[in-house]
């Protein structure tokens, strides 16, 4: 089952500075299409060959990511976000969803669920969203804060 989310290894290394999406970053985050049978969810902590897709114009490993918009603050909302140039891959290829990894260490950062079989015969394409507070692929922040507390009672 591939369940759209960030990974929990992501989470820890965003905040043990282990990750960086700022222009000149020294790491290389790519993107690897799987297929139905794909077991892809928060628990996923490497990049990994299991389920992926295979077939013409599809290379193990996936393609490399171009970063479109580095981190970019909103703070009217208090949200940090990145995104990327779309990728395209020639070919027949059917995928299911799609993991973003970090090629260099090989550390998952999040998994994309497509909701049914995406099938190409000459071109498939990954957009986007668009790079925003609201949309972007990957934000970072909130918009309100809390304490909880619970008396000792």
């Amino acid at each position: 089952m591939i369940v759209q989310t960030s990974c929990t290894s992501f989470q820890q290394n965003l905040l043990s500075g282990l990750e960086n999406f700022a222009v000149g970053t020294p790491y290389t985050y790519k993107i690897a299409l799987y297929n139905a049978n794909a077991n892809l969810n928060q628990t996923t902590s490497a990049y990994t060959n299991v389920n992926e897709v295979t077939g013409s114009g599809y290379t193990a490993g996936g393609k490399a990511l171009v970063i479109s918009t580095p981190p970019t603050q909103n703070n009217q909302v208090n949200i940090t976000y990145v995104s990327f140039n779309p990728v395209t891959w020639t070919g027949a290829i059917t995928a299911r969803g799609a993991l973003v990894y970090n090629a260099t260490t090989g550390a998952a950062c999040f998994v994309l669920n497509f909701g049914s079989d995406k099938m190409s015969s000459n071109s498939f394409t990954i957009n986007f969203p668009t790079a925003n507070a609201s949309s972007a692929i990957l934000t970072l922040g909130t918009t309100s804060s809390s304490i909880n507390y619970s008396s000792p009672d």
